[in-house]
């Protein structure tokens, strides 16, 4: 038997050797360099192409996640968290050794559309595929045109952080089967033409969902809870519902309070702060009014949601909101007025306030902690800032202030526990 199973072992070695070497040369086939083809070569030097292409990457925010804080920009380098480990987003430059300098359209078309590298692996969905799948082929043209164009940085990818055994890709065609379905967005002719463009902005290069959706615990989305509102993973923000519609994050906004908002940072509803911030500063403020008019005509067609269910009376939060009212009053009434209607373009409203009355009670928790700047943008370009009160305030404190501006005048959200504070005290900040 020893014998036997010692003749099984060339064997093996044989078909290990047979499988690598048909997979260096299935690599140096996916990896080869052809030439760009010739139409698609004179498409990518039009400068109107090149043109359209920086304003399409600047509607997609490709800067934010493929720019280290204080690098260079698209040279990658930016730690992205995720509960399986942080993934390093890569340099997209058109650097020959280190980003994309040796890429042609077809390997950029296919890591947009179809979620793969040009190595032929799959790639992993922070790169949010998952909605750049429904980006037309000439719009990723143009974006592919002008990144060529930005200036090449030598900066090599960082090593991912994920963890055994997501750091496997192989695990990825499981999880692809599930919540991928590549495709172009597909235009719905029952409505204008201006709906069709703010829904390809929305759920195509603007990536809405991938923040504005709850996740599973595989990472996954689920294609019934669009734009619906979700807790952002690792980083305890909460992006809110986007309907405006009866129960939605957003009901009660105007069309133009959405303009404002995604232009200026502001509205007559609220301000953007946290990670929706940097949004607006270096993409939505920079489009142009039509497709800011289109979001705002798409987001106002989503539908109701349900009322929600009432939450559990696990304590009594009368008294902790009666002590909140005491610190509201001594910390927060000069600014957001006794009312919690704010000052209109200065300081944003706490009453009826998405991010104030949002499930979790995360956003308004961490901006008393930590405070915060409103958006940057060239119709708001010295907003008033938040002063953070962590060092002011306990967590005792900062519970019963929440609880109070959460279930005061017209809010009735649930109140927010010391436990919870102290968790949201400790988060590191992106």
């Amino acid at each position: 038997m020893k014998r036997l199973r010692l003749l099984w072992i060339p064997i093996v070695l044989t078909v290990i050797v047979i499988a690598c070497v048909w997979w260096q040369s299935h690599r140096q086939h996916q990896t080869s360099t052809s030439p760009e083809d010739a139409a698609i070569a004179t498409q990518l030097k039009d400068v109107s192409v090149i043109a359209r292409g920086r304003y399409l990457a600047t509607a997609g925010d490709c800067v934010s996640c493929h720019t280290a804080q204080g690098g260079k920009p698209y040279a990658g380098g930016r730690l992205l968290p995720t509960p399986f480990g942080n993934i390093p987003a890569p340099n997209i430059t058109p650097n020959p050794d280190t980003g994309i300098g040796r890429w042609n359209f077809a390997d950029f078309w296919r890591a947009l559309h179809d979620g793969v590298g040009r190595d032929g692996e799959p790639l992993y969905p922070a790169f949010s595929y998952t909605s750049f799948t429904k980006v037309t082929r000439d719009d990723a043209l143009a974006m592919f045109a002008y990144l060529q164009t930005v200036p090449p940085v030598r900066q090599p990818n960082a090593v991912s952080g994920l963890r055994f055994p997501y750091n496997v890709r192989a695990t990825l065609k499981t999880w692809r089967a599930i919540y991928f379905k590549p495709g172009v967005y597909q235009p719905d002719p029952s409505k204008s033409a201006s709906w069709n463009r703010g829904a390809y902005l929305v759920t195509g290069l603007g990536h809405c969902n991938e923040c504005h959706a709850a996740r599973d615990a595989w990472g996954g989305v689920n294609s019934n809870a669009v734009l619906s509102g979700g807790q952002i993973p690792m980083q305890d923000w909460y992006a809110p519902d986007l309907s405006s519609q009866a129960h939605g994050g957003l009901r009660d906004w105007s069309k133009q309070d959405i303009v404002d908002a995604l232009k200026t940072g502001q509205s007559s509803k609220g301000a953007a702060f946290g990670p929706m911030a940097d949004v607006v500063s270096s993409s939505t403020q920079h489009l142009d009014d039509d497709d800011l008019q289109a979001i705002a005509e798409y987001l106002q067609s989503l539908p109701a949601r349900p009322e929600p269910a009432p939450p559990p009376a696990s304590f009594d939060s009368k008294s902790l909101a009666d002590r909140g009212s005491h610190i509201y009053a001594d910390r927060c009434a000069d600014c957001h007025g006794k009312d919690g209607e704010g000052v209109p373009g200065v300081y944003p409203p706490l009453n009826r306030n998405v991010s104030v009355v949002e499930p979790t009670g995360i956003n308004a928790s961490r901006m008393v902690l930590l405070g915060g700047f409103p958006a940057v943008t060239n119709g708001n370009s010295r907003p008033y800032s938040m002063p953070p009160y962590a060092q002011q305030l306990s967590d005792a404190d900062v519970s019963a202030v929440v609880t109070y501006i959460r279930q005061a005048w017209s809010n009735h959200a649930p109140a927010v526990q010391e436990r919870d504070i102290v968790t949201y005290r400790h988060t590191p900040i992106d």
